[in-house]
């Protein structure tokens, strides 16, 4: 493990405040419409009001009478000047395959169909607005129907090229006979889970500006992956990624939003190409909904069968998921739900149903926060289903060996963490009985969740230069998100090198500087970090040539990290913005996971039902703890943020028309400050010197997930009332829902 020089105190686990803390508190930070370009035209989008269909007129004479005015984009005049792409599922950095501004065809309702440019945003939004846009309209699909399970069970599927709105062959995983051990099984649990769609909805809202020099195209744009949209855009645009430069130093949030290139920005940079002068695009809300990726809805199928003892014989898990009819976007959670217990007989299957829908994505914490619902609901109808204490059965199914390949954990502290999390929710307290525990006119209850998310890391590179007078400035083209990269890095080079925090200096979010992957995954303080603890190590070991050198005495190291078991031209691919991450169960001969526990008490009036939270407790294994202080902000934030997705977050669709309903924040609920009175967040120390240079794990994601299931174990546990389908509503909490 990379540590600092013998004797000194180390900084690394130090709780320690943000570097750029100040600079963010006090607005001086700037976001992607912060950076104004002089002579910039602003860009308004026009989405379809159609689901499924095509346009059959478009009158734009209204709109180009109008003063301002400068340029329409709309099929007609874009037609094939930018390419698709290739999305995620074939190894691309495209959030859909669906070309912008392509055809006539209409895929979902939403999709761009126009972009106005004009000297004014006010400009640019009025003339969108007198559009005359015909349509022919067809009947569209919005969700699953009760066919999509029918055809996902017969053999072979339905065929996956035809994009009928039918369910594409299931990917399936396990081991043993799960079948018959169900049917053998003295206890046994067989339920279905619904999960529904949801928004990212990051307060900064899209952005993409776009100015040429010449050939030389740069982007400014909120994104948390400079090098593949560089990349991806150069191949929809047919130009040298090398002509492309994308800047974003700072995130006004994303939560799985902004990682893949969305379809708008190749049109603003077609549009300042065309016009000769920068033009700047802002989304609306009610946009974001449809031109970017979101949370599918999910259907789940659970079995689960024991011994009279709690051990698991056998364990079913069974998705489905929504996607567009262009794409075939997935998440599968069952990779993570069938192995995070022992159990000899596993068998899972994901299936992709098409729908009139814009391609989903992915969302904080992408498989676990839907399939762990599932699997931990599970979990707690099969301890009262065998009368046992809930963390108890999943104390006496915790195994170091993942069940499905036989691959053993390089840690694994769940157990410590049911402890740690049980002793100081109290536990022991809980009367077993559901609905006996009252207080007052409240009904209370307690409910828990293990939970675990898969620890990845992707390639990066770094470059550190220290001067003659003792600065050191670090450059990466990682992203800070949220999570505290830029100080992570900070600490990590003030500890090695010796140099005090204010006299480093840290470059983030320029496709120009050394590239590193995706943020996202809770991967980038892995991999980045790595990159960085590399680069100390090599100036450390020139320091004494460094104080014999002529000149300024400056001295620049590079560094590159290639994480276990990636493949061997894994920077290449790098580079070129190829997607490139391993961990979790990608590799065959280990499985690196982080692991947590978390426990609710839920409290529902008699009368009213109103369902509140006054306490959550978290407790986590996570590898080394570069910044204590950042860990546990980063914990609570998604202690929190799992809360709504369980009570809160859901986009209504309209069937009729495949049409989301509450696409702005008014409408679309999430949490505040007295939805939870009081969380805490346990780490449990964890050393994992296998992993990488710095023993890293991802920990910005892993509470997300099993809130939800806590919630509604918690409710059970209160009422009697078992919640299957998310979000939980006060509706749901009437006596006749039980």
């Amino acid at each position: 493990m990379t540590a600092p020089p013998d004797g000194r105190p180390t900084r690394i686990g130090t709780p320690t405040s943000r570097v750029d803390g100040r600079l963010r508190v006090t607005g001086a930070v700037r976001y992607g419409s912060d950076f104004a370009v002089p002579h910039q035209a602003y860009a308004y989008l026009r989405t379809s009001a159609i689901a499924r269909g095509r346009i059959t007129g478009i009158d734009e004479t209204e709109a180009r009478n109008l003063p301002g005015v400068l340029e329409i984009l709309t099929y007609r005049n874009v037609g094939d000047a930018i390419k698709p792409g290739r999305d995620f599922q074939r190894q691309g950095v495209m959030d859909s395959t669906i070309a912008p501004l392509a055809s006539d065809q209409v895929w979902y309702a939403g999709q761009i169909v126009a972009m106005v440019i004009a000297e004014s945003f006010e400009q640019a939004r009025d003339a969108a607005g007198r559009l005359g846009i015909d349509y022919a309209a067809e009947t569209p699909k919005s969700t699953f129907t009760d066919d999509d399970f029918v055809a996902a069970e017969q053999p072979g599927g339905a065929d996956p090229d035809q994009r009928s709105g039918t369910a594409d062959p299931a990917e399936t995983d396990g081991v043993g006979d799960p079948d018959r051990a169900q049917a053998d099984a003295p206890v046994t649990v067989d339920t279905w889970y619904r999960t529904p769609t949801q928004h990212h909805n990051p307060i900064e809202l899209f952005t993409t500006t776009c100015t040429w020099t010449g050939d030389k195209l740069t982007v400014w744009e909120s994104s948390r992956n400079v090098t593949g949209f560089r990349n991806g855009l150069a191949e929809q645009l047919s130009i040298d990624p090398a002509d492309i430069r994308v800047l974003s130093p700072y995130i006004g949030g994303a939560f799985g939003a902004r990682g893949f290139v969305n379809q708008r920005t190749a049109i603003v940079a077609l549009a300042a190409r065309r016009l000769k002068r920068p033009v700047r695009l802002v989304v609306t809300r009610s946009q974001m909904f449809t031109i970017a990726t979101y949370r599918a809805e999910t259907r789940q199928h659970v079995r689960l069968g024991a011994d009279r003892d709690g051990r698991l014989l056998a364990l079913s898990h069974k998705g489905w998921e929504i996607s567009s009819r262009a794409d075939n976007f997935k998440v599968a959670g069952t990779e993570s739900s069938i192995r995070l217990y022992e159990c000899p007989n596993v068998g899972s299957a994901v299936t992709v149903v098409h729908a009139d829908r814009n391609t989903p994505g992915f969302m904080r914490s992408p498989p676990e926060v839907p399939y762990l619902f599932a699997i931990e609901s599970a979990m707690d109808e099969l301890s009262y289903a065998l009368g046992m204490d809930p963390v108890e059965l999943r104390r006496v199914n915790d195994t170091m060996v993942e069940p499905v390949n036989g691959r053993r954990y390089t840690s694994r502290n769940l157990v410590a963490c049911l402890d740690a999390a049980s002793d100081a929710f109290g536990w022991a307290d809980r009367d077993p009985r559901p609905a006996s525990m009252v207080d007052g006119d409240w009904q209370v209850g307690y409910g828990c969740a293990g939970l675990s998310l898969i620890t990845l890391a992707g390639p990066a590179s770094a470059r550190i230069t220290v001067s003659s007078q003792g600065w050191v400035r670090v450059q990466t083209g990682g992203h800070d998100v949220g999570g505290g990269l830029g100080t992570a890095i900070a600490i990590i080079v003030s500890d090695l090198l010796e140099v005090p925090l204010d006299r480093i200096t840290v470059d983030l979010g320029d496709s120009d500087l050394p590239p590193a992957s995706l943020a996202g995954g809770s991967m980038s303080t892995a991999s980045v970090c790595s990159a960085v603890a590399k680069a100390c190590e090599q100036l450390r070991a020139r320091r004494a040539e460094r104080a014999q050198g002529d000149g300024d005495g400056a001295v620049e190291e590079y560094a590159e990290f290639l994480p276990h078991g990636a493949p061997h031209n894994g920077m290449q691919l790098l580079y070129q913005g190829r997607r490139v991450a391993t961990g979790g169960y990608l590799m065959p001969d280990r499985a690196e996971c982080s692991f947590g526990a978390v426990f609710v008490e839920a409290r529902i009036h008699r009368q009213t039902r109103e369902l509140r939270l006054p306490r959550i407790v978290g407790a986590y294994a996570a590898g080394r703890i570069i910044n204590p202080k950042a860990a546990e902000s980063q914990l609570l934030g998604a202690q929190i943020f799992g809360a709504a997705m369980a009570l809160y977050e859901a986009t209504e669709i309209d069937d009729r028309y495949a049409r989301y309903t509450n696409t702005n924040l008014a409408d679309y609920h999430i949490p505040v400050n007295a939805d939870i009175l009081h969380h805490q967040a346990i780490i449990i120390p964890e050393t994992d010197d296998s992993l990488n240079e710095l023993g890293v794990k991802g920990i910005g994601e892993l509470a997300t997930s099993g809130v939800n299931a806590a919630i509604a174990n918690a409710v059970h546990h209160a009422t009697g009332i078992r919640i299957r389908e998310l979000p939980i509503r006060l509706e749901k909490l009437l006596p006749t829902h039980a």
